[in-house]
């Protein structure tokens, strides 16, 4: 057995990564923290209305489809909570036992549904949920929108700190590392992220205000900045990290962690680098339409 193998830990906290059976994983997950998985999983579910609607409704908004926007968000949701839930199961029997844990879960479960329940009831009128400041109540609901968001992603720097003091966890020091700065790194750069999103009031940065003329699938602008693509890799870096993570270890060895710091040091400057790109102006690799 190598020294990977030896250093990977036993089911309760990472199933063999190569087990390709839905059903299995769907019921891993829901063992590990039922009320996130559980919550994506609903989530995700919802994507299959949300697109027939898109099928069959004929109305635009910013130029595109009204329910490409809530297609979008429940897809990304859906990958995030399972995320969380997959790696909840790395914190303490202890931490997880808590009754702040439990407060958190329920409070990261009821934020993201609130936010999908929202988007898509104003894709369902043809108005914008971000950025509505028509009246009092979208600008309450709107702000009550911000603070799910902002506690769904605290998350993700909560569970960061509790995998990082489980010394029982039993997991190759590498891939460790990966997750415990993946997580960290996405709580990080998106408050930054979403926080200039917020103050400036609106993703576009010159260019033409509208999804119309888009980057294919992601809809980026292709004639100024969109801190869209900021965003999108910055919520992700929980995501990146860890599968370079997997990878070094094979790779580099179970107890190498340079390769994963110094990825996490690039792709953390790749995520600022998109940010001032936006901010400047200019549109994320403009030789694509």
């Amino acid at each position: 057995m190598n020294t990977l193998a030896k250093s990977l830990p036993v089911p309760v906290y990472a199933p063999p990564a190569l087990r390709l059976d839905p059903v299995w994983w769907l019921g891993e997950l829901g063992r590990r923290q039922p009320a996130l998985a559980g919550t994506g999983i609903l989530i995700g579910l919802a994507v299959i209305p949300m697109s027939l609607a898109g099928v069959l409704d004929p109305r635009l908004f910013n130029g595109i489809d009204v329910w490409i926007k809530p297609v979008k968000f429940a897809t990304a949701i859906f990958l995030y909570m399972l995320t969380l839930a997959f790696f909840a199961g790395w914190v303490s029997r202890k931490d997880r036992q808590r009754w702040w844990f439990t407060a958190a879960v329920r409070i990261v479960a009821a934020a993201a549904l609130f936010e999908i329940v929202y988007i898509s009831y104003q894709a369902s009128l043809a108005e914008a949920s971000h950025y509505n400041r028509a009246d009092m109540l979208h600008i309450a609901l709107y702000a009550m929108m911000g603070v799910g968001a902002t506690l769904m992603v605290a998350f993700s720097g909560l569970l960061a700190f509790l995998i990082q003091r489980n010394r029982a966890l039993s997991v190759a020091p590498a891939i460790r590392d990966s997750v415990v700065i993946g997580l960290a790194l996405t709580f990080v750069l998106t408050m930054i992220v979403a926080g200039t999103l917020s103050a400036w009031g609106s993703h576009w940065i010159g260019g033409v205000h509208s999804d119309a003329g888009g980057m294919t699938l992601t809809g980026w602008s292709r004639d100024g900045g969109d801190l869209r693509v900021a965003h999108l890799f910055a919520t992700h870096a929980m995501h990146f990290i860890p599968i370079f993570g997997v990878a070094s270890a094979y790779i580099f060895g179970a107890g190498n962690r340079r390769p994963v710091w110094l990825f996490s040091a690039l792709f953390m400057g790749f995520v600022v680098f998109l940010y001032f790109q936006a901010l400047a102006g200019q549109p994320f690799l403009p030789f694509i339409k």
